[in-house]
């Protein structure tokens, strides 16, 4: 069953599943799939060629499915990609993918996105990861799981921020940021290991002790590409996801170790 509001505009063309609310003055475009169970609030415009799965919620002034604030995009039929289980709180915005990239904005499950929230063209947006209040993420940005921003943080584009990283209000980021560290700053650095995060994700002391000696050997020695040719063969779960992470292409470096 559907509840769409009277005064809500939804197109004949968009597909809409099951048990969607659809609330007062909500927009949503042609080319629009919800599937079953999502709750769109008032006031919510979703356009574009965009996809979103089961079970999302999406609070008012939200803008999903928007054009890319890029120059270079000429309204190709680029997508975005929401999964299920999301939260989106009031004006939250997410962009439309370009054909600088792949195409498509995709952004996983379980994730929280406060308000004003802006996920820009591109960007990857892996599972249960928290944005605080007024996140922005520039074009191209892959952020992954159970990664937390805090709020009024901006991430520079092409920055890859790592699992279960975790960066501090008010920060400025430009470089990538390692799995399961603290950044924080403008011109944000590490300053440490997610020793909390990683106490809740059932990793040992012994687990988290290795590793924080680890990230500090190869970030402070005088070239990271050699020092982590020490430890591709070790056994850790947590060093073999960092030299997973720093194997990986990069234009924006890594963010200083400073602890």
């Amino acid at each position: 069953m559907k509840k769409i509001h009277k005064t809500a505009i939804v197109s004949e063309k968009a597909i809409i599943g099951e048990n969607v609310t659809i609330g007062p003055y909500s927009v949503i475009g042609d080319n629009v799939k919800i599937a079953n169970n999502n709750f769109i609030h008032t006031s919510v415009c979703i356009n574009g060629y965009t996809d979103i799965g089961e079970s999302n919620q999406f609070f008012p002034y939200c803008s999903i499915g928007s054009i890319p604030q890029d120059l270079k995009y000429q309204g190709e039929k680029s997508r975005l990609v929401i999964g299920k289980s999301n939260t989106f709180r009031e004006y939250c915005n997410a962009n439309l993918g370009t054909a600088g990239d792949g195409m498509e904005t995709i952004i996983g499950d379980g994730s929280l996105f406060m308000v004003g929230v802006h996920i820009a063209h591109d960007c990857v947006v892996e599972n249960n990861v928290i944005f605080a209040n007024q996140v922005t993420l520039g074009g191209h940005v892959h952020v992954e799981n159970k990664a937390v921003i805090g709020g009024l943080s901006a991430v520079h584009q092409f920055c890859k921020i790592g699992c279960l990283a975790m960066i501090g209000g008010m920060s400025a980021v430009e470089s990538d940021v390692i799995p399961y560290s603290l950044a924080i700053g403008n011109r944000a650095k590490i300053t440490g290991i997610n020793i909390v995060g990683l106490k809740r994700a059932k990793y040992s002391k012994e687990q988290i002790r290795e590793y924080s000696n680890v990230v500090e050997k190869i970030l402070t020695s005088g070239s990271i590409n050699k020092e982590k040719e020490k430890f591709y063969n070790s056994e850790s779960p947590l060093i073999k996801k960092l030299i997973l992470f720093l194997e990986k292409d990069s234009t924006r470096g890594l963010c200083n170790y400073e602890k």
